[in-house]
């Protein structure tokens, strides 16, 4: 199979490339950037003038809800939602039911999202067998089954001995450790961030110091073990601040945040909108000022859709009772095209953010178009408005705080390993 995308404009944020470039795959690699390689005859044109072609996005908090939630989400409605978002490689917590502790799990789900010759699935092995903190997993054979990272997900790992022993075994081996700060005493039954809205809607809150008291712990047993960590869904500014200064001080720590988080704040709730029951809480304006200028000068070094689809009877339910999760990988471009354009930042910077950076922090070879590269690709108007409603889209989850809001930018054409498995 061999593709020409011409006429469109290239943006590769790891080649620092943004110009009107043709791209030119075959055998499911990038075979050329703008001449055509000698001999090559196009069994598909793909005409992308006035589109904006770039590296499939990198996503590292996409739920699939299998195994064991099949009844919130199916591997093909998720995968499906992935090509309609320009996904092509995601990273899936290890919160499946049963969890992945086991090589075996890991092995089948990576084989059935094959199957589906669509994005491609990198596992996060559970740190602990069943993710209750007492006995580490076989991260060895979770690794050689596929697992790119090892977590907890958003259980809290209450035993510091047993974290600190983790994160010895992973250093070890070099294996990266991905934790969400969150301690589990000072969270526990909170639903919103400890606020005003919450104060005003009566709702069990959440504080800011659940996730700073945990991150510290975190960041303290990193420096003693020398492990790479990653932290996940940074939520506050305290936080925010915190891995700037371990970022300065030489600490090899990475963070992610959610793009609810840079775009919503508590306000948002509004008269209990169970959609914006999320996992972390979302915070004040402040924070997510925060979390926005931490998106900027790269302390937070990518941004996620934290996919995590909900079934509706589970969110018709008072708020502090429905279950906590919104879908995301269809909106995660849009909305990272409106962070770029409010905080004048250059698509080439902003893009990074779900490219390249990502695919580092899972140490995968995708999120560029190098030649030789693997030709997954992500062809987007940019110019396209649209509305979030939530009966068109593809993931099974439909809930999203973002639902009635105007898009900027939608997916044309998705690309998966020289084989177009998406387009409108």
């Amino acid at each position: 199979m061999s593709i020409w995308i011409k006429g469109g404009r290239l943006i590769d944020p790891k080649n620092k490339i943004d110009a009107q470039q043709d791209v030119f795959i075959v055998d499911k690699r990038i075979a050329a950037i703008g001449s055509a390689p000698q001999g090559f005859v196009a069994s598909q044109v793909i005409d992308a003038s006035g589109l904006i072609v770039m590296p499939g996005l990198v996503d590292v908090a996409a739920r699939l809800r299998e195994p064991g939630y099949e009844y919130r989400a199916t591997l093909e409605s998720e995968m499906d939602a992935a090509m309609a978002g320009g996904v092509t490689s995601l990273s899936c917590p290890p919160d499946t039911d049963p969890p992945l502790d086991e090589p075996g799990l890991v092995e089948m789900l990576k084989h059935r999202a094959r199957m589906l010759n669509k994005a491609r699935v990198f596992p996060v092995g559970a740190l602990t067998y069943g993710l209750k903190g007492a006995e580490l997993t076989e991260m060895v054979e979770l690794t050689e089954a596929g697992c790119k990272a090892f977590s907890q997900a958003d259980t809290p790992l209450t035993e510091t001995r047993v974290l600190m022993r983790a994160m010895q075994y992973a250093a070890t081996f070099d294996y990266r450790v991905w934790l969400r700060p969150r301690d589990a005493f000072l969270a526990k039954d909170g639903v919103a961030h400890d606020g005003e809205v919450a104060t005003r809607l009566g709702l069990p809150a959440i504080p800011v110091v659940a996730e700073t008291i945990a991150l510290a712990t975190m960041l303290q047993l990193a420096k003693e073990t020398g492990v790479k960590l990653h932290i996940c869904r940074i939520s506050s500014a305290e936080g925010v601040a915190m891995v700037r200064e371990a970022k300065r001080s030489g600490l090899p720590v990475t963070c992610d945040v959610s793009m609810n988080h840079i775009h919503l704040s508590e306000m948002d709730i509004g008269f209990f909108d169970s959609n914006c029951h999320l996992i972390p809480p979302l915070r004040s304006q402040r924070d997510k000022a925060a979390l926005r200028a931490g998106v900027l000068d790269g302390t937070i070094d990518a941004v996620c859709s934290n996919h995590s689809p909900v079934d509706e009877d589970a969110k018709q339910l008072p708020f502090a009772e429905a279950e906590a999760g919104a879908t995301g990988m269809e909106l995660l471009l849009p909305l990272m095209l409106k962070w770029a354009e409010q905080e004048n930042v250059a698509l080439l910077d902003a893009l990074a953010r779900v490219t390249i950076n990502p695919a580092q922090l899972l140490g995968v070879k995708t999120g560029h178009l190098s030649v030789g590269a693997h030709a997954d690709v992500c062809i987007f108007d940019s110019k396209t408005t649209w509305k979030v409603e939530p009966a068109a889209l593809k993931s099974q989850g439909k809930n999203t705080p973002f639902n009635g809001y105007n898009m900027q930018g939608r997916v044309r054409h998705t690309i998966v390993e020289g084989l177009v498995a998406y387009s409108i």
